[in-house]
């Protein structure tokens, strides 16, 4: 069974002419995991982080994406600023497996990014909504976690607003099962028809991703009562 490692990442975001942006790195795409796409700041809580920590799991988590960011990126992210947003498992297929929490944090606007084009290739600010419009372009490859974190902050209208409602918003726990619906790679989440097992194609709720050429599009229809949806709906303030 492959281990699965604990990680985290932090999705930076900052107001800059007018609207909330965040921070998007390119992978290089030699590397095994996620190579070539588009992700937050994030890798691999290490023991400096856990004894850094005390020993407490949420605090080693906060500190590793804090030092990933300066890491990857140059920039100073405030562990004590980061609101957490949801938890997401590699699924079990694959060769390289992670628990990764996924934190949301504050940025000057003016700061500096400084990569250093070894593991990180490309760094770009781009606006909620830019960035998912150059995805369904074909011209920002994303993995899942990162479209679902984006699909689900779009809604808000500025920083203030994230912070403040995903501090007291339910943290998602989320292990995905990957399948295909006919040629389409789909990724399935908790209340799909199909999540435990089922036939991807098969008549039932939906709660998935589906890879549409190099776009995902996430469904959500007809979910059982205690499965809760992992984009909410509607604007936040």
């Amino acid at each position: 069974m492959v281990p699965v490692r604990p990680a985290s990442t932090v999705v930076l975001l900052r107001e800059h002419d007018g609207r909330l942006e965040t921070l998007l790195l390119k992978r290089n795409k030699a590397l095994l995991f996620a190579g070539g796409f588009w992700v937050f700041p994030g890798g691999a809580i290490d023991d400096g982080d856990r004894a850094a920590a005390g020993g407490d799991p949420d605090r080693a988590a906060r500190l590793a994406a804090a030092r990933e960011a300066w890491e990857e990126a140059g920039v100073a992210a405030d562990p004590e600023t980061m609101v957490s947003l949801s938890h997401w498992t590699t699924p079990a297929v694959e060769k390289r497996r992670f628990a990764t929490w996924f934190f949301a944090a504050p940025l000057a606007a003016d700061a500096e990014v400084t990569i250093d084009h070894g593991e990180i290739h490309e760094a770009r600010w781009l606006g909620l909504g830019e960035a998912l419009a150059a995805h369904a372009a074909g011209a920002l490859n994303l993995m899942p976690p990162t479209y679902i974190t984006l699909l689900n902050l779009v809604r808000y209208r500025d920083l203030a607003g994230v912070l403040a409602a995903e501090a007291r918003s339910p943290v998602p726990r989320v292990e995905p099962v990957l399948g295909r619906e006919g040629e389409r790679p789909v990724t399935l989440y908790p209340g799909d028809a199909a999540y435990a097992g089922g036939d991807p194609a098969a008549a039932g709720p939906r709660h998935r991703c589906v890879l549409e050429g190099r776009q995902w599009i996430y469904q959500c229809s007809d979910l059982p009562e205690e499965c809760v949806p992992l984009v909410a709906r509607g604007l936040s303030p």
